[in-house]
């Protein structure tokens, strides 16, 4: 009952006093020496939580010898007695120090014969992860109690066999345990066998005596401790980051602190003493063979860490290249530039945290390697980054994209660290040259692909607008690598050599591949427009150093290579095969890159190649812009007349990287938009097209400047190009033949912008049908009245009054006292009426030229023209009248391509001037066109789902969907609707493809407007719902061939009768399209 109260009032506070608590502690001692067994052990160490750690300190050793003599009885012993057992002396442990040698040496041994097998002492036994994690930790707390310099006396030679086994016993369980908390437990112990230890906890601080034991031992261990280590760090990723950043620490700090340089000078000074066997001697040789063999490892792991996918693990990259270089660079020179690889591969990591660790280690390293080895330094950077750059071909072909990074960024890293210093190793003849050409190498581009040459933009500047916006670079791409972040690294690479190089330097070299030859052409010219932005500090980070180009230098360099870039030989490039062209003549351009005779045209790769050419001058022309800013408007008159011209090329490509120039200069320049770009420039512009137009040999694209002007302007602009455009038209009056296609591209372009900039009303010429409204019932007297004046006309009766009636007006007589007066004075014309004219009169006579192309252009110009002209029908009739007789041949004897756009044209003349073409097309067109209809309906009816990607559905389609208003705003009556509606009927097939019926129904919704009587009858003859009946008993019924049964028109005729009956027309259409697609 004494001892029970006891009990409970020591387990309210912690004993403080020694005796009191060996005596509240000795009767679980002495029960657990005569009994261990876990309850035993847990009774003990509830009673230890009731004991104050000065009392615990002072009965240490005797609360451990019961723990210790549970451990030393031999048999076996249960795993959880074991493990009990550890949680005991790990409390002890985390709250005591050991203070006597004797007892830190006797307790290291017994933790690690609890750990290794009874067979094989230096291997693990084969006993549960909590038994080893228990163990483990309880050696952690005994490394972490060991109180003053006693620690140190585990590395004396005596002791080498027992630490020797440790390490073993860590390395196996590290390398061959698979639960990560026993990997991540055992390398903890060894890193705290290193001195090294990591957690927050203060440690023993050895000093330079202490240092070089600690290394004398380790030596001993460094080869098994690598080996093993190494195959930890290169393990299966699944093993977790924590364990590879665990086991590069300790790898690098066991190196660190065996090959440290202050060590290696004592070593030279001091001898070991020769009793000690078992030491390594760390002699200069042993030391540089270590070198090598520690640089192979290293190499290993550097391979298998710098791309790792968790940013931990590269930042412990990080840390074991600036430890290493920083502790000892002197003693593993071999490993010297296998750690600036990795050093500097880190420098543009995507973790932000590395990388700033990174900068800061850089620049640490940097700093030594200057105070203490000076020259030295910079030539291992320079040897490295020829070495790079000699393997960087070959990397570059047999790496994959994420080894390819890394090497890149390895290569940018030692351009950072070299900063200025880079033009020591440029100065170099023999560093240059390898540089130069493993970028022209890498930066090959693959131009093999068809869809360079295909992308065609006959309008191409019209469709980017005309505000400022930003535009993404066109994708590249390159022969030996896909990712885009090969490519961005590059570009950093040569600003980085732009920026610290010698400007001068680099321009002759990389201008001089570019001269050299067409296979390194196009890589030099992006080299060069990445030197040049770097140069100008554009997209370069400027972390470590700073350093300023002189601006006068960057301007004559940055002209030579634009006069470079925009020769004659560089610039008009062929881009299109002369093959393909309809006249040959309009597309002979100055050849450079000629690989095969004339005669032949050039291949595609030859042509893809020019058009990539093409494009990274114009990227570079503009980036010139970006890094001259301001300064760049005295370049404008040099360089947007050429990117002007690119601008209206026919290939996109082109015309999108010339449109990003014209951006570019409007940034640079501060223009607001390329429309305020070409209106502020436009004097100078229009003077030299103007003189390029006389000189069509020479300069054969004049046309296409004027073009994009056009596109990129407003009606100010008219006033200014009034004589250019006569100009154009006189010089397409001289050379009909050879100037057509350029000089029509820029009449359409004229005629688009005119339209654009003077809008005229949009509305038809209103027909009879629509200035008076129908009545809503109409008089049975009317209607008799009516049907005996119909009658008598087809008898002949009136036929001379109703002819006088529809002949047309002749033109007015002028009065004989008014031509007395004198001669009449033509009134002056608009500027912009008169240009359309001119252009009009023009275009009508290349409506029979024998280029398709040609006449579809002009058939696009006269639609534009009628739009400018439809306001003053003076001007409009007599040019319409002169185009008529081409037009007709267009509409019905000319290639299917151009009818659609004949019979646009035809639509655009009939709503500006119907009245006017009402019985030619009606006598000369209808027939046409209804025959083909009726002709195409058979086979359209019969065909499958792939006819409506043929020419002839398209044609269908375009006269079906036109012809409805074109009788509407013609004012069609009688004959001509009959002949419609007669080949419009079977198109109301449901047999049809569904678009040809739509069009169908919307000309007969049109003929409504013009005889809803004739179409009532035609739809009732093809199907009639409900029976007919007269409205009044003394009326004779119809009689028509009418029939009741449903068929194939029943659905379309349902939907128009309902709409001839007032009923809403969306509602039985959508009803009608549902059955259909049913």
């Amino acid at each position: 009952m004494a001892i029970s109260n006891i009990t409970w009032r020591m387990a309210e506070r912690q004993i403080e006093d020694p005796k009191i608590a060996f005596a509240y502690l000795r009767p679980s001692c002495v029960l657990l020496t005569k009994e261990p067994t876990i309850v035993n052990v847990k009774t003990l160490s509830g009673h230890l939580r009731g004991v104050s750690d000065g009392a615990l300190q002072q009965l240490q050793d005797y609360i451990l010898f019961p723990l210790r003599f549970v451990l030393k009885t031999p048999g076996s012993k249960q795993e959880s007695l074991i493990s009990s057992v550890m949680e005991a002396m790990t409390y002890v442990l985390k709250n005591t120090c050991v203070q006597s040698w004797e007892s830190l040496r006797d307790l290291f041994s017994e933790l690690c014969l609890c750990l290794c097998s009874p067979k094989d002492p230096g291997k693990p036994g084969a006993a549960s992860e909590e038994l080893k994690l228990s163990v483990l930790g309880c050696m952690e707390a005994l490394l972490h109690s060991a109180y003053g310099d006693i620690i140190f006396r585990l590395y004396e030679p005596c002791m080498l066999p027992g630490l020797g086994a440790a390490v073993s016993l860590f390395l196996a369980l590290a390398e061959n345990e698979k639960a990560r908390e026993v990997k991540m437990a055992s390398l903890k112990c060894l890193l705290m066998l290193c001195l090294q230890c990591d957690c927050e906890e203060e440690h023993v601080e050895p000093q330079k005596d202490e240092r070089t034991l600690l290394g004398n031992a380790l030596a001993t261990f460094l080869p098994g401790v690598s080996r093993a280590l190494s195959l930890v760090i290169s393990g299966d990723l699944r093993q977790g980051h924590a364990v590879t950043s665990k086991a590069m620490k300790v790898w690098y700090k066991t190196v660190g602190t065996v090959m440290a340089d202050e060590q290696c000078e004592e070593t030279k000074s001091k001898r070991a003493d020769n009793g000690e066997e078992l030491i390594v001697k760390r002699t200069p040789l042993w030391r540089k063979t270590t070198s090598k063999r520690l640089a192979l490892v290293l190499r290993k792991i550097i391979s298998c860490t710098s791309a790792h996918p968790h940013w931990r693990v590269r930042l412990e990259l990080v840390n074991l290249s600036h430890h290493l270089l920083s502790q000892c660079s002197q003693s593993i020179g071999e490993c010297v530039g296998p750690l600036l690889e990795a050093l500097v591969g880190a420098i543009n990591d995507e973790e932000p945290e590395v990388k700033n660790r990174c900068s800061a280690a850089l620049e640490d390293v940097a700093q030594k390697g200057q105070s203490s080895c000076g020259q030295d330094f910079t030539d291992v950077l320079s040897e490295n980054l020829h070495s790079l750059a000699s393997s960087l071909p070959r990397l570059m072909r047999t790496s994959d994209d994420h080894r390819k990074l890394f090497v890149l960024n390895v290569f940018l890293g030692y351009l950072k660290i070299l900063g200025p210093k880079v033009n020591l190793v440029l100065t170099s003849a023999v560093h240059l040259e390898r540089i130069s050409k493993a970028l022209m190498q890498v930066m090959e581009l693959d131009v093999s692909d068809v869809k360079i040459i295909e992308g065609r933009a006959l309008m191409a500047s019209a469709d980017f607008g005309h505000d400022l916006y930003p535009i993404p670079s066109q994708k590249k791409h390159f022969q030996h690598f896909t990712d885009d972040r090969v490519c961005t690294a590059l570009g950093k690479i040569c600003r980085m050599l732009g920026h610290y190089g010698s400007l001068y330097l680099l321009v002759d070299c990389f201008m001089e591949l570019y001269k050299e030859s067409s296979v390194y052409r196009k890589q030099a010219a992006m080299v060069l427009n990445e030197i040049i932005a770097g140069a100008a500090g554009v997209g370069v980070e400027m972390e470590m150093h700073k350093f300023k180009t002189n601006h006068e230098d960057l301007e004559s360099l940055i002209l030579s290579v634009v006069e470079e870039y925009i020769s004659l030989s560089n610039w008009h490039l062929t881009t299109v095969s002369e093959a393909n062209t309809e006249s040959t003549a309009s597309s002979r351009e100055p050849i450079c890159l000629q690989l095969h005779p004339v005669s032949k045209p050039p291949p595609l790769h030859q042509l893809n190649s020019n058009i990539w050419q093409i494009c990274i001058q114009l990227e570079g022309i503009g980036g010139f812009a970006w890094a001259l800013g301001t300064n760049f408007q005295p370049f404008l008159m040099r360089c947007l007349y050429p990117v002007l011209e690119k601008a209206g090329d026919e290939s996109l490509l082109i015309s999108q990287a010339a449109f990003k120039a014209m951006c570019d200069f409007c940034t640079a320049c501060e223009y607001s938009s390329p429309k305020e770009l070409v209106i502020k420039n436009s004097d100078y512009l229009l003077n030299d097209v103007s003189l390029n137009l006389a000189r069509p040999s020479v300069h054969p694209h004049a046309p296409r400047v004027l073009s994009v002007m056009f596109t990129h302007s407003d009606a100010s602009l008219l006033p200014l190009v009034a004589d250019v455009v006569q100009d154009v038209l006189t010089e397409l009056d001289l050379s009909y033949d050879q100037r057509t296609p350029p000089f029509c591209s820029v009449l359409h372009s004229l005629m688009k912008a005119l339209v654009r900039w003077f809008p005229t009303s949009t509305g038809h010429q209103k027909s009879p049908g629509e200035e008076t409204k129908k009545e809503s019932c109409v008089s049975l007297r009317q209607f008799l009245l009516d049907y005996q004046k119909q009658k008598d006309l087809a008898e002949g009766i009136g036929v001379e009054e109703e002819d006088l009636d529809e002949m047309d007006i002749p033109p007015a007589v002028s009065d004989p006292d008014e031509d007395m007066e004198g001669p009449a004075v033509q009134k002056e014309l608009p500027l912009r009426v008169q240009i359309a004219k001119d252009v009009m009169e023009r275009c009508i006579h290349l409506l029979s030229d024998p280029s398709l192309r040609t006449r579809l252009k002009v058939l696009e110009i006269l639609e534009l023209s009628v739009y400018m002209l439809r306001d003053d029908e003076e001007e409009l009739l007599p040019m319409v009248h002169r185009c008529w007789p081409a037009l007709l041949q267009r509409l019905t004897n000319d290639d299917p391509l151009a009818v659609p756009p004949a019979f646009k044209l035809l639509c655009v003349l009939g709503d500006s001037c119907g009245d006017f073409l009402r019985k030619r097309v009606s006598k000369e067109v209808l027939p046409r066109l209804t025959a083909s209809l009726v002709k195409q309906a058979e086979i359209s009816a019969r065909s499958g789902p792939a006819y409506i990607h043929t020419l002839a559905y398209k044609l269908q389609l375009a006269v079906l969907q036109g012809l409805g208003p074109l009788c509407v705003r013609l004012d069609l009556m009688d004959v001509d609707l009959d002949l419609v509606s007669d080949a419009c009927v079977p198109y109301l097939s449901s047999r049809q493809p569904i678009k040809l019926q739509e069009a169908c129904l919307s000309v007969f919704r049109s003929l409504m407007e013009q005889d809803p009587d004739l179409c009532w009858f035609t739809l009732n003859e093809l199907y009639s719902p409900a029976p007919l009946h007269p409205p009044h008993p003394l009326l004779r019924p119809l009689e028509i061939s009418r029939s009741d049964n449903r068929n194939q028109f029943s659905d379309n005729v349902q939907a128009l009768l309902k709409q001839l009956d007032h009923e809403d027309p969306e509602d039985s259409y959508d009803q009608h399209l549902g059955t259909n697609s049913t």
